[in-house]
């Protein structure tokens, strides 16, 4: 099979409707590996998170099973189940445009907050904190993730600024997106060590917010995020179109 560049508006339902052809024509029958990241990539013309956020949709539904370190084998691509896969992808935000625009907005808030929150603000954040470094291992991986969504609202909360609010809090809501999970839980904690990272991170924010340091808050934050675009790119460097600074400037 011969795969196609690939121009869309949304490309990931791209990739992902070309791997789909690819199943569904026997190219790679029920069982068999699919093509590395790096070459189906480079074969339909796009960068490899994009390839990833497909494979995140076909793996949340079951058309695909990730064994890591291994590869994406083929598990289950009945008509039914692909079709949910590419609803999926088309009616749930863009993970990585999720993950630049939360890259962009929340270190301001993070500053805002190490500003203006009140000793409510900091008991709050302390105890989602606690229970976040409990759970965070495999096992706990959906609560571990309500947590930290948790987290996050409560930090835009202590901020105190209703506009900022008003923009950020959807985006985090978008963590409840079955898509959003799958990505995330594939390529950002991929192990114990990865969620127990993720968890310090958090903690070192939470250290600048009650230190009332606003720079140091919004460096952190940036880190958060700068660590997650070098996960999914599986530390390859930053991607092409990354917009936030990752050097505290």
């Amino acid at each position: 099979m011969k795969f196609e560049k690939v121009r869309p508006a949304k490309a990931s339902s791209a990739v992902a409707q070309q791997v789909l052809q690819a199943i569904k024509s026997g190219v790679f029958p029920v069982g068999s590996r699919l093509p590395p990241e790096a070459e189906l990539a480079q074969l339909m013309g796009v960068s490899r998170p994009t390839v990833r956020e497909a494979l995140a949709a076909l793996a949340a539904v079951g058309v695909i099973e990730a064994r890591p370190g291994i590869g994406n084998f083929v598990a289950n691509p009945t008509d039914s189940i692909v079709r949910e896969a590419l609803v999926l992808l088309e009616n749930e935000a863009s993970c990585l445009e999720i993950m630049e625009a939360r890259g962009l907005l929340e270190p301001p808030v993070a500053a805002a907050a190490a500003v203006k929150r009140t000793p409510e603000d900091l008991k709050r954040l302390e105890d989602i904190f606690h229970r976040l470094v409990k759970l965070a291992h495999r096992e706990g991986f959906e609560r571990y993730f309500d947590t930290d969504k948790e987290f996050h609202l409560a930090l835009v909360a202590a901020a105190g600024n209703d506009l900022l609010a008003s923009a950020l809090i959807p985006l985090i809501n978008t963590m409840d997106q079955h898509l959003y999970r799958e990505f995330t839980r594939k390529y950002y904690f991929r192990d114990e060590q990865g969620i127990s990272s993720v968890a310090e991170l958090h903690g070192r924010i939470l250290e600048a917010v009650e230190a009332g340091d606003s720079k140091l808050a919004a460096r952190t934050m940036r880190d958060h995020w700068a660590r997650m675009w070098r996960l999914v790119q599986d530390g390859d460097g930053q991607p092409e179109h990354i917009l936030f600074c990752t050097d505290g400037g």
